[in-house]
């Protein structure tokens, strides 16, 4: 099989620990395996800390016409955009996605109303994954919110779309941490791999077609009157 090109792609991984930076995420340090894979493959990646981001909470595009002094969403949301892959990356915190992860999907949700050039819902075409890391039990529960309101609000989610590391539960050696050697971990490193290569093949094939056709899924179509084969059968 020829080695697929995947230089042309773009990717963007939003890390939504709760810690600013420069301190150590040990969340960062699973994505950053991520990353290289996909810098090796030829693919345009941008990394967010969204902590260090002043976003406000809402499910507004632009928070500051709604009371609130600032608000750097618009300005990262346009690099978001720019990507044809979103990957984001959480800490677990009594069992749930971080308050920050839970805030950037408040604020995805607030373009979700939006429409592209076909008149489909904005994220139509682009990929989404998650990464999440701790020191206890909530990986594929995290993984399952994240990745469900990715694919609510249109974003493609491939088979394995996520992939997590979870040390002993309780206070203990975290991803990054020597004696966890978390980074020799089989299971860890199989299932990120497998994620990033599934994300870069779908996120080539959506790329490389436009997207989805338009038939049947285009809110604009509906809203000037197409139902394609609807048929509401209290009009039979």
């Amino acid at each position: 099989m020829s080695k697929p090109d995947f230089s042309n792609l773009k990717a963007v991984f939003i890390n939504c620990t709760l810690k600013k930076s420069p301190r150590v995420s040990h969340t960062q340090g699973l994505m950053d395996r991520s990353i290289d894979i996909m810098k090796k493959e030829g693919v345009s990646v941008d990394t967010i800390r969204f902590i260090d981001h002043n976003v406000a909470s809402g499910v507004y595009p632009d928070m500051t016409e709604y009371g609130w002094q600032t608000d750097e969403w618009p300005t990262l949301f346009k690099r978001i955009f720019e990507a044809d892959i979103c990957v984001i990356g959480t800490p677990i915190w009594l069992g749930e996605k971080s308050s920050e992860a839970t805030k950037l999907i408040e604020r995805f949700y607030a373009m979700s109303g939006q429409q592209n050039d076909k008149g489909q819902y904005l994220f139509y075409g682009k990929v989404g994954g998650a990464i999440i890391t701790g020191n206890e039990d909530g990986v594929k529960h995290c993984a399952m919110s994240m990745l469900y309101a990715l694919q609510h609000i249109g974003y493609s989610i491939p088979p394995q779309a996520d992939c997590g590391w979870i040390g002993e539960v309780g206070p203990g050696p975290s991803y990054l941490d020597k004696e966890a050697d978390a980074k020799n971990n089989d299971f860890t490193n199989r299932n990120t791999t497998f994620m990033t290569y599934n994300l870069m093949h779908l996120a080539k094939l959506l790329k490389e077609n436009n997207g989805y056709p338009a038939y049947g899924n285009s809110r604009k179509d509906w809203d000037d009157g197409t139902r394609w084969n609807f048929e509401n059968p209290e009009y039979r």
